[in-house]
């Protein structure tokens, strides 16, 4: 289900959900992609205008922009996968062209419209169908797609700034993860008060971009 409707379903935050959610499904971003922030004004480089339009409003429904706060649009996640299809994720580049496809094709099929233009409750359908597994039209499956995309909607929301995504930190803000602490004090330690964001990628401290350039050596 997307974020939203799994909140609903359960009485569960979003803010609580989501963070359920990552640290079941953490990833590691590969050290070759390395992109630094987007602007608001970027062009899609990977995908073509009809395969970004419909993957901006699957990954704006699978982490929607609510009363909690911003979602997947705000972070930037589909640019975050955009950039990545053109490397760390290349290999995924051909399930996208066909996914995105066949989301709009089922859209236009059941809902006689492209799956950008539906409302939401409407792409929200679409997706729950997706997650089934249930519809045709997808290789191998319609869930195994919607998985993917899914997957990589997460690392683009709560990634490091410096992959691309999670523009602003507005993903870290969101779960109340203040970033990363290379000195960690008492202060830091104290019981009953939340830690200030830092609002700094890994790659503004030295000490973690020199042992990269180590590792990568």
């Amino acid at each position: 289900m997307t974020a939203e409707n799994e909140a609903t379903g359960h009485n569960v935050s979003r803010r609580e959900l989501l963070k359920r959610v990552i640290l079941g499904a953490a990833t590691v971003v590969p050290a070759s992609f390395v992109t630094g922030a987007t602007s608001a004004q970027e062009s899609f480089e990977t995908l073509t205008s009809a395969e970004a339009a419909t993957l901006e409003a699957i990954v704006a429904r699978l982490i929607p922009t609510d009363e909690n706060g911003p979602g997947a649009t705000e972070a930037r996640a589909a640019y975050y996968i955009d950039r990545a299809l053109g490397d760390a994720l290349a290999p995924s580049r051909e399930a996208y062209s066909a996914g995105l496809a066949a989301v709009d094709a089922l859209a236009r099929r059941t809902k006689n419209a492209a799956f950008a233009r539906l409302a939401p409750q409407e792409q929200d359908d679409i997706l729950r169908e997706m997650e089934s597994g249930n519809t045709e039209g997808f290789t191998p499956n319609s869930s195994t797609f919607f998985e993917l995309v899914r997957t990589h909607t997460l690392e683009g929301t709560f990634c490091d700034p410096h992959y691309g995504g999670n523009a602003s930190f507005v993903g870290w803000d969101l779960i109340g993860y203040p970033g990363i602490r290379i000195v960690v004090t008492a202060d830091h330690q104290r019981l009953g008060q939340s830690p200030r964001p830092l609002h700094r990628s890994a790659y503004d401290f030295e000490r973690f971009v020199k042992e990269v350039l180590r590792r990568d050596r």
